[in-house]
């Protein structure tokens, strides 16, 4: 049983999904406190100037140290949901697939959200059912669960029976290795190498959200994610 666990993110890079595509079981933490400036509400797409950034704006006044990913709510002008799709449209209408997979995340553009994590969760089950990821995926604040850090990563493995723990690359910083061991669980760390694939625009730039490759490589994106 190999279970992998990451926060949530805005339209992830691939090697979120490279992760969830080699589990059996992917937990997506959005009970812990949020991080600002982080992935979790923002990422880049690829227009014909460069790299944009899309943040998608949440209320966070006098509330950190005590917010969890979850609890977060949506802010600012309604109008990022419709400018957000707009970028994406304007940057991406040129590239090979985009027609094929656009009218799902149009919907979900237009729709209104209780908070970030309903639009969020609403994203990554589209991600991964465009590119055939199969994997069940279960959120924390779903489930009972304690502890910090590496004590709280090693209580939801436990929980869900794992056998091996696939963490990103940065848990070599804080995971209990020991912990792990002594529990029956083996920890793997992914150490991702991205890969290059045609773009709607010359050159290539890496670490995007994953519509962009999506949009420019439909049915073979899986395919691209896993030959690192």
């Amino acid at each position: 049983m190999i279970v992998s666990i990451n926060q949530p993110a805005y339209m992830p890079w691939l090697g979120y999904f490279e992760r969830i595509a080699r589990s059996d079981v992917h937990v997506v933490l959005d009970h812990v406190q949020f991080e600002k400036n982080s992935f979790i509400n923002r990422n880049k797409i690829r227009s014909k100037n460069g790299v944009n950034w899309l943040t998608v704006p949440v209320s966070t006044k006098g509330q950190f140290g005590n917010l969890a990913i979850c609890n977060l709510e949506l802010a600012g002008p309604i109008t990022w949901k419709r400018k957000h799709w707009e970028s994406l449209r304007t940057s991406y209408s040129r590239a090979p697939f985009f027609d094929h997979y656009k009218l799902p995340y149009q919907q979900i553009y237009s729709q209104e959200w209780s908070g970030l994590m309903p639009f969020l969760r609403e994203l990554l089950k589209q991600h991964v059912l465009d590119l055939g990821i199969k994997t069940p995926l279960v959120f924390s604040s779903d489930i009972p669960t304690s502890g910090h850090k590496s004590g709280l990563i090693l209580d939801i493995c436990k929980s869900l029976g794992a056998t091996t723990y696939l963490s990103g690359l940065h848990g070599q910083n804080y995971i209990d290795n020991k912990a792990f061991i002594d529990n029956g669980i083996t920890v793997e760390y992914q150490d991702y190498k991205h890969p290059v694939y045609p773009q709607a625009w010359p050159g290539f730039e890496p670490h995007l959200g994953i519509l962009d490759l999506l949009f420019n490589q439909g049915m073979d994106s899986l395919q691209i994610i896993m030959a690192n």
